[in-house]
């Protein structure tokens, strides 16, 4: 039999026990948690720091790199994304130059960039969006429907060859003669108030201009490239790297294509959510357009492709060809070197 002695001896340890283990856990807790803020620390030091470049002012182009930024998909894999405007020069040129690990750029710049007097080591390895969605537009009443109503009219343009020979090999294509077109430089100025003051047609990024027109009850006449000539589809934009990252660095692309392409999944599941993200980050554009760019754009960004990014030699080779055929290259143009699927997301 048990004392009461003993049993007092007993409740007297029971209790000794629970106090340490009150007075201890808290500590044990504090020191759990500083290892998790150490924890944190150390490997926001070890992030890999990259830098990406724009083509041009943030748009619903580069949504998909500002969501995987900010829902942190980049840092799930060790990565610390900086997204720069490119301050002089294009993405290209800032890309083989190493001033960047990835660009935005666009299979023209590529096809230019690669065939240059002194060639840019640039390649595309991944299409932003599946098929080019760019076209000539104007203001309904000025009756411009095909481009045999070219003839007497005025363009306005940013004075690029290409544009000059696109436009002379479609006004022959449809049987109207060029030397009736006026071509007006307007550099970057706006769409709708040139061709309301300016000129009559330009050439427009459906993506932009054209879902502000349906915005802002601008009704237009838009002629989308392709369907004028097949041969004028295109990547635009595409995701660069250069020939030395590709050398040094396979890793790191299949990494960032891998988490870029959940913002682009996201974007095209939640465009709302994802226009959120974009104007968080870029404050100064307008709300209500890029709403509804990104809607629009959710259903171009994979398109009919089998999946988000990828690219066909046939499009590479028939854009190309043309551009080589009307004499805007100074070299031949070797598509296979130009672009690659090899690290895009299984």
């Amino acid at each position: 039999m048990i004392s009461s002695t003993g049993n007092k001896i007993k409740m007297s340890i029971s209790i000794l026990v629970i106090l340490i283990a009150v007075i201890t856990l808290p500590i044990s807790l504090a020191a759990c948690q500083k290892d998790v803020v150490l924890k944190e620390i150390s490997d926001k030091e070890e992030l890999q720091k990259i830098t990406v470049v724009l083509d041009w002012v943030p748009n619903t182009n580069h949504t998909g790199v500002y969501v995987a930024r900010e829902n942190g998909y980049y840092y799930d894999e060790g990565l610390e994304v900086e997204i720069i405007q490119p301050s002089e020069g294009g993405s290209a040129d800032l890309i083989a130059a190493g001033k960047g690990e990835f660009g935005f750029s666009y299979q023209e710049q590529v096809t230019y960039a690669r065939t240059a007097k002194n060639p840019l080591p640039v390649v595309a390895i991944a299409a932003i969006i599946h098929h080019n969605t760019s076209g000539f537009a104007s203001p309904q009443e000025k009756n411009i429907k095909t481009p045999a109503d070219f003839e007497g009219k005025k363009y306005g343009g940013w004075g690029s060859p290409m544009e000059e020979a696109m436009l002379k090999g479609l006004m022959e294509k449809y049987g109207a003669d060029y030397s009736k077109l006026e071509i007006v430089n307007i550099g970057a100025s706006d769409f709708f108030t040139s061709v309301t003051k300016d000129v009559d047609f330009a050439w427009i990024y459906y993506g932009w201009d054209g879902v502000k027109a349906e915005l802002e009850n601008f009704p237009i006449n838009f002629m989308l490239l392709q369907d004028l000539d097949p041969r004028l589809d295109s990547y635009t934009p595409v995701i660069i790297a250069s020939e030395q990252t590709i050398k040094d660095k396979p890793d790191l692309i299949k990494k960032f294509l891998r988490t870029t392409e959940k913002g682009y999944q996201f974007a095209i599941k939640n465009p709302e959510k994802a226009a959120g993200i974009l104007l968080a980050d870029v404050s100064e554009l307008d709300r209500e357009m890029v709403i509804a760019s990104q809607k629009y754009l959710s259903d171009q960004y994979i398109s009919d492709a089998s999946k988000w990014g990828i690219m066909k030699k046939e499009i590479w080779d028939q854009y190309g060809n043309w551009m080589y055929e009307n004499n805007l290259l100074y070299n031949s143009f070797e598509s296979e070197k130009a672009f690659t699927n090899e690290f895009l997301p299984e």
